[in-house]
């Protein structure tokens, strides 16, 4: 989620049960949760994420025995969103939220919000109920794919468990998309990103917390708990970790652009075979917003099709190898660069850094009609540039040109739908490959059942694959969103002091 959008992944739980409050020696706050079944509007919603994503990214030390720090407990649902509940205004009204590390404002439904049928099924922030509120009234206005909010700031306190952070900035929302939000669990947005990205620059929740002296560490942890069947739901602890929740030691990697939680990552393997796409390094995100895990089509289409996941026929992607295939080919082993082999087929442009548009017909158009001029151009360049890595990957590997070709056909079988789900064979998780990120020189694997989302029981279950593609072109991608999928198996610091991000096997 993000500067001028925030992925709305909206598989939800149910209301939060009250608080109960730590003992004096823990220092903390912990807030208790359950969990609940997955329904068939949330997987509506979910689907739209992805994109919404897509279209905004296109533009730790442990609490001590004296410190303090405030654990809020998180609610599981499907193992694809996490919630917690806060309080704005005095006395606090409570509002269910997602915790966002990938946007940095806090926003509410407003009582206000008067024609919009979705802020009727949710919370409102009232106002005049509060005897600490504040007026702001600077206009808000924050953009998602499938439409936006608009509303207004205000001030007011803001409760997390057992801290209050006073005369905090936040968004009354008198505008929201009615199918997104109307079909969400949650209530609102509490972004733990950098101010960089805030809507109206406005203070995030979590400089407040540290400005105010609430914490004692800068620092924030995730734990998601991805036993479904559970009560607990997880926990996100402000002012450090809680040691019950990681195995081990974290292993930390330095924040490389303030923000998103970004940051590097080297290589993607398959069943311990690198697919050579980021062996130069990628970049990434650890984003508690975003449900699975996103990356660049062309490897997304790579893991999905080496676990037989099924998607949509792409035609672009069949033309690009039966009428250029041998020509990418013949060009690769004679040492093209490969970033120009897409402009020399004639399908992009070489812009002197990679291919672009190149405004080519695909045979699509012809078939499905020329009303719309038949400019197809992206998706053949798109294509073209798929194909590229693919085969740079299976001549790594001394494969003959005929494999090659026949291997290429199949992954153009295994491309994504258009709104970003693939299902897989429930019965076949335990011949699924393990799909491991190396980040800090570091291996971090995901096992099929960590990387699987079940849908249903018995034999009506239906079995989801954690991996969607997204593709954010140069310069600020390729970028890798690693939500709640790869943060379930690994639980997360995120260490503003030192501007790093740590991972560590959770327990």
């Amino acid at each position: 989620m993000g500067t001028r959008s925030i992925a709305l992944v909206l598989l939800a739980a149910v209301l939060l049960q009250t608080l109960l409050p730590a003992s004096a020696a823990e220092g903390l706050v912990r807030v208790a949760l359950k969990k609940q079944p997955v329904d068939q509007n949330s997987r509506v919603a979910e689907r739209l994420s992805v994109e919404e994503r897509q279209r905004l990214l296109g533009g730790a030390n442990s609490l001590g025995s004296s410190g303090e720090g405030d654990i809020i407990a998180l609610k599981n649902y499907m193992n694809a969103q996490y919630f917690g509940e806060i309080g704005v205004g005095t006395p606090a009204q409570k509002f269910t939220v997602i915790f966002d590390t990938g946007s940095s404002n806090l926003w509410v439904p407003s009582a206000k919000c008067y024609f919009s049928i979705a802020c009727y099924f949710h919370s409102r922030y009232k106002s005049g109920q509060s005897s600490t509120y504040k007026k702001n009234g600077k206009p808000a206005d924050i953009h998602y794919g499938t439409g936006s909010i608009a509303g207004f700031f205000s001030e007011d306190s803001v409760t997390l468990g057992d801290l209050v952070v006073k005369d905090q900035e936040f968004i009354e929302a008198t505008k929201e998309p009615s199918l997104t939000f109307m079909v969400a669990k949650f209530d609102g947005i509490l972004g733990l990103g950098f101010q960089e990205i805030s809507v109206g620059n406005a203070v995030p929740v979590w400089y407040n917390m540290i400005k105010q002296g609430l914490i004692s560490d800068p620092v924030f942890s995730f734990w998601f708990n991805r036993h479904a069947g559970e009560g607990e739901g997880g926990e996100l602890v402000f002012g450090g970790m809680d040691p019950n929740h990681y195995k081990g030691n974290h292993t930390y990697v330095p924040v490389t652009q303030k923000g998103y939680w970004q940051f590097n990552m080297g290589d993607v393997l398959v069943d311990g075979k690198s697919t050579g796409f980021c062996a130069g390094g990628c970049a990434a995100i650890a984003d508690s917003g975003t449900s699975l895990l996103a990356g660049p089509t062309a490897i997304i289409t790579e893991i999905n099709e080496k676990i037989g996941a099924a998607g949509v026929v792409s035609q672009e992607c069949k033309t690009v190898v039966s009428q250029y295939g041998q020509q990418i080919l013949d060009l690769l082993l004679a040492e093209t660069q490969p970033a120009k082999v897409c402009s020399q087929v004639g399908l992009c442009t070489f812009d002197g850094i990679h291919g672009v548009s190149a405004g080519i017909r695909s045979v699509v158009d012809d078939e499905a009609g020329k009303s719309n001029g038949g400019l197809r151009s992206d998706p053949m360049c798109n294509a073209c540039e798929m194909a590229v890595v693919w085969m740079q990957n299976q001549l790594a590997q001394n494969k003959t040109k005929e494999l090659i070709l026949n291997y290429i056909n199949q992954l153009c079988d295994r491309l994504p739908s258009p709104m970003g789900e693939s299902s897989v064979d429930c019965a076949s998780l335990r011949s699924m490959p393990d799909i491991a990120f190396t980040i800090a020189g570091k291996k971090f694997s995901l096992k099929p059942e960590q990387y699987i989302l079940k849908v249903g029981e018995g034999p009506a279950a239906q079995c989801i694959s954690g991996f969607t593609a997204m593709d954010i072109p140069p310069p600020r991608g390729p970028l890798w969103i690693l939500g709640d999928v790869f943060m379930g198996a690994y639980h997360t610091v995120f260490d503003y002091d030192k501007l790093r991000v740590g991972f560590a096997e959770s327990a």
